[in-house]
Order: structure tokens, then C-alpha cells, then sequence
């Protein structure tokens, strides 16, 4: 399994056909919620993601501060198949690749509710009420660096 790291520029266009893919598979079909998956975004994000010769495996976006939120944020967290680690290596690959390139001391997410104890292990904190987003129960969660460490 290979990590990826790379800004939308520097897909190929197979890798941005397989990760449009997998993002609207699970994010519209399986959710069954219709909304605009492909949001302009992506063009000022780094993709974070695991593939090998089967296809891409697991993807996550980071956004430098000012696209989504005035923190660097993650978003687009998917496994093709769940249970099996890999949402939590993309997610660390996103936060190293927040930290590293972005320089991030703060990172924030909108996480659906059911994911809120996955986040809180890899240090996210609840910082909102629960909200409804395209239907979906979500909630704002920051991490922050913790003083003189990460």
C-alpha cells in the first residue's frame, strides 16, 4: 500500500476519477444525499490517499485556512472498506500532511455525528452543538497542538 500525497495539479487523471469515485459512492449513493460533491474545493486542496494496484483504498482532503474555515481543516474522510484501519491511517496521513505543509497548530472538521468518538481518539474535541448538514447530523471538532509538542 502506497501513501500519496499531492496537490490537484499533480493528479493524473485516473487518480481523480478513482477518488471522485469512491467520494460519491459513499457521500451520495450509500448516504443517499444529493449534494454538490465536487464543491470547487479541490482545486486549492493537498489529497491524502492509499492505493496499491486495486485502486485507491482510502482518501482525505486538507484545506489550507481561509478555503472552508479560518483553520486549516480535513475533510472528504473515506475507506473503501471500513473496519480495517485505513480511515484512521488517512486520517493521521492528513493530519501529519496538515502539520508538515501547512504548518497547521489547529486543524478543524465537520464530522458526522456517528464518527465523533473515531475523532476524539485522534485528539479532535467537540466545539459545536450538533447541526444538520445536507440532512446528515454533524458536529464542528478541533485538535490543536498541544504546548512545546505535537
Amino acid at each position: 500500500m502506497e501513501q500519496k500525497v499531492k496537490r490537484f495539479s499533480e493528479l493524473s487523471c485516473d487518480e481523480l476519477y478513482d477518488i471522485l469515485q469512491l467520494r460519491v459512492a459513499v457521500f451520495v449513493v450509500e448516504q443517499a444525499c444529493a449534494y454538490p460533491e465536487v464543491d470547487g474545493r479541490d482545486r486549492r486542496a493537498y489529497h491524502v490517499f492509499f492505493t496499491d494496484e486495486r485502486g485507491i483504498h482510502a482518501y482525505a482532503r486538507v484545506l489550507d485556512r481561509g478555503v472552508s474555515f479560518d483553520d486549516v481543516s480535513i475533510g472528504r474522510v473515506v475507506a473503501r472498506q471500513r473496519g480495517c484501519g485505513m480511515g484512521e491511517k488517512v486520517m493521521r496521513a492528513a493530519m501529519e500532511t496538515a502539520r508538515e505543509r501547512l504548518h497547521a497548530e489547529r486543524i478543524k472538521i465537520e464530522a458526522q455525528c456517528y464518527a465523533k468518538a473515531f475523532y476524539e481518539k485522534l485528539g479532535f474535541r467537540a466545539v459545536s452543538a450538533e447541526f444538520l448538514e445536507d440532512g446528515i447530523p454533524h458536529v464542528e471538532m478541533l485538535w490543536e497542538a498541544s504546548p512545546g509538542g505535537r
